[in-house]
């Protein structure tokens, strides 16, 4: 694998409209993995989303950051973290960076786009006090299991559905 030499940086409204294409790839990759459980946004809706600086919950300010990766100015990919602490009382305290979403470009993918977003997200976590970094992703998403486990990630907890 050839790293290319992103930059990485926090997100800007002006970015929206290249956050939300590679968001909207992310989607359509994970819809075809479970099409009971994904589907694809408007494009339009993910763009303001982000434009309008809607991506994290309210009242997160300077705790959730979204960081993208750029090459010759093209946005390639991008990440949202947050911090989060657990509401469950038998956990420690302490302070998780809770990765929401990650994704990078189809044409981008396997060139390193992804551990420098994912590695920028954790040095930021680690800066604002976060002992952990947490994340999620769907079980069937093998690639997503390799990347993590790459990346120093293990199963904590397994999250299981059950139809209704």
């Amino acid at each position: 694998m050839t790293e290319a030499p992103a930059t990485i940086r926090s997100a800007i409204s002006q970015d929206a409209d290249g956050i939300a294409r590679i968001f909207i790839e992310s989607a359509e990759y994970h819809a075809r993995l479970d099409p009971d459980r994904y589907s694809v946004p408007a494009m339009d809706a993910i763009s303001a989303r982000y434009r309008e600086a809607r991506r994290h919950p309210p009242g997160l300010v300077g705790a959730a950051v979204t960081l993208v990766a750029e090459l010759s100015g093209e946005i390639v990919g991008f990440i949202d973290v947050r911090l989060q602490q657990s509401p469950d009382p038998m956990h420690r305290k302490m302070t998780y960076c809770y990765v929401v979403e990650i994704a990078v470009s189809q044409r981008h993918q396997n060139q390193g786009i992804g551990r420098q977003l994912l590695r920028a997200a954790e040095d930021w976590g680690r800066q604002q006090g976060a002992t952990l970094a947490s994340l999620e992703y769907l079980a069937t998403n093998t690639r997503a299991s390799m990347f993590y486990q790459n990346m120093g990630y293990h199963p904590a907890a397994i999250t299981t559905i059950k139809r209704l």
